[in-house]
């Protein structure tokens, strides 16, 4: 998919034109609230009421998850061969690449993330998401272990049922796609809850799958709040396995919810703490802290893989560091509608004032303000914060032991490798982490020792759908992305045959 980026005129435009859905998505059908409850999505770039969306509770995910199951257990879904599966996913992916502009907007709308982001990466992602996986639908095989003579022994992977599917705000199409398509590759039918700040886009998204062919029932969305709609999911009996991607407090619940409930599976995708650690020997000093920035300020810091520690070798720690607050100086900060735009606003007014707490925490431990730290482009009742970085940071402070999810850079200084490490590794957090050497040895002697799922070397965020993505500690467990992600929705069952 080859994005094409148009000027602001064309995006306020298409927002002018844009239905937003406001209704559930249950059933192949658009259904309002039992209790006819609604929300107000707000836009935080302005402050304004794009619409009001259905309020599920519990009787609306009861719903969703009845039609899901029923879509099950007539195997209108996981009863087709894989390959035909496979073509309708397809099918699905080339509707998102047709509908990307519309989908793009409602992202950049409903949640902020400048429009050349949600256009050229947010909607690529999850485009190529479901494609992958469709295409990786006919790619599973079963197991037919060797045994003695008289018997026969098959391994065969099967499909868990109904997938309770929640996902966050800061990539709402991304991760939706990252749920969604290994689940119905293999077979699953599904229940997504997204974030109450970005319901718009998840909803237009199942209406796709359904114009491409894919059965009512096996795609349902239930907008709402965690506490209503999220907890009812991951309570509901009905639910086969849940894959929730959020905060670790949210996370913790969803282990609560499956204990109490039916003991089913539920797989974490939580927060982290990434270090990205800059040795003096680093091939390429500009580019190493140009990565630190745009790692940090990226998605206006609202991601999970946000580069919010910088860990860099005293010795060149000036010479990075400058270069970075140069770099947070320059970002253009704006409407997220235009292309011109680089940072955004956060996702809204709730998590403004959480990141300016965090300032003024990291001042009140005796931070270095650097540069940033307050409001920005307060009269456009936007949520905006500056590009922020703090020196002179311990690793023991708030700021560099918290997840903020804001553009708040902390910069902790190193002598040498293995105190880079132990820095690195002294988080509760275990998500990712990124290296930047020109010695080989370092960086298979680092890469081994650091405790993340993903480091990355002499790069930050680099990477494909081949590749899994998870963490560990605080930062959950069980893959995204990759092969690997299929296993989460599949259950493996043994037949042994007596000749």
């Amino acid at each position: 998919m080859t994005a094409v980026l148009r000027d602001r005129d064309h995006w306020s435009s298409l927002v002018e034109r844009i239905s937003p859905p406001t209704r559930a998505w249950i059933d192949g059908g658009w259904r309002a609230a039992r209790d006819e409850a609604t929300f107000d999505a707000v836009s935080p770039r302005d402050g304004r009421t794009i619409t009001a969306v259905a309020r599920c509770d519990a009787a609306d995910v009861d719903a969703a998850v009845t039609a899901a199951r029923t879509a099950f257990e007539d195997d209108r879904w996981s009863g087709l061969a894989p390959a035909e599966r496979k073509v309708l996913m397809v099918r699905w992916a080339e509707a998102i690449d047709a509908n990307a502009d519309e989908l793009a907007a409602l992202v950049s709308l409903e949640m902020g993330k400048p429009i050349a982001d949600s256009r050229r990466i947010e909607l690529r992602a999850t485009r190529n998401t479901i494609a992958w996986f469709g295409e990786a639908a006919d790619k599973v095989v079963d197991e037919l272990p060797r045994v003695a003579s008289d018997a026969v022994a098959m391994v065969t992977r099967e499909p868990l049922g109904v997938v309770g599917a929640v996902v966050p705000w800061n990539f709402p199409l991304t991760m939706a796609a990252w749920k969604l398509g290994p689940s119905l590759a293999t077979g699953n039918t599904v229940v997504l809850k997204p974030a109450e700040q970005s319901p718009l886009s998840a909803l237009r998204l199942a209406e796709l799958a359904s114009e491409a062919g894919i059965p009512d029932g096996v795609v349902n969305v239930v907008p709402g709040f965690g506490e209503t709609a999220g907890q009812a999911l991951g309570r509901h009996p009905g639910v086969d396995v849940v894959t929730f991607t959020g905060s670790t407090d949210v996370g913790r619940m969803f282990l609560r919810y499956a204990a109490d409930s039916n003991v089913k599976p539920v797989w974490l995708e939580l927060g982290g703490k990434t270090p990205l650690i800059v040795l003096a020997d680093a091939p390429d000093l500009d580019a190493a802290a140009a990565m630190a920035a745009w790692g940090i300020f990226f998605n206006t810091g609202q991601m999970c893989t946000a580069a919010s520690r910088l860990l860099v070798q005293d010795r060149v720690a000036d010479e990075v560091v400058s270069k970075i607050v140069e770099a947070a100086r320059a970002r253009r900060i704006g409407d997220p509608l235009d292309p011109g735009t680089e940072l955004g606003p956060l996702v809204d007014a709730t998590q403004r004032e959480r990141v300016l707490g965090y300032v003024e925490r990291g001042t009140g431990e005796g931070a270095t303000l650097a540069t940033g730290g307050k409001a920005a482009l307060e009269e456009t009742g936007g949520t905006f914060v500056e590009p922020t970085v703090f020196t002179g940071v311990r690793n023991d402070m708030t700021i560099a032991r918290e997840e903020i999810f804001g553009p708040v850079l902390s910069v902790i200084t190193f002598r040498d490798l293995d105190e880079a490490i132990a820095l690195a590794n002294d988080t509760p957090y275990g998500l990712a982490a990124s290296l930047w050497t020109s010695d080989l040895s370092t960086a298979h002697r680092a890469s081994r020792a650091l405790r993340a799922g993903t480091v990355w070397v002499n790069c930050f965020e680099e990477g494909d759908l081949t590749v899994p993505f998870g963490g560990r500690k605080a930062s959950g467990f069980g893959a995204d992305k990759s092969l690997h992600a299929m296993e989460k929705f599949t259950t493996l069952k043994t037949t042994w045959i007596q000749l």
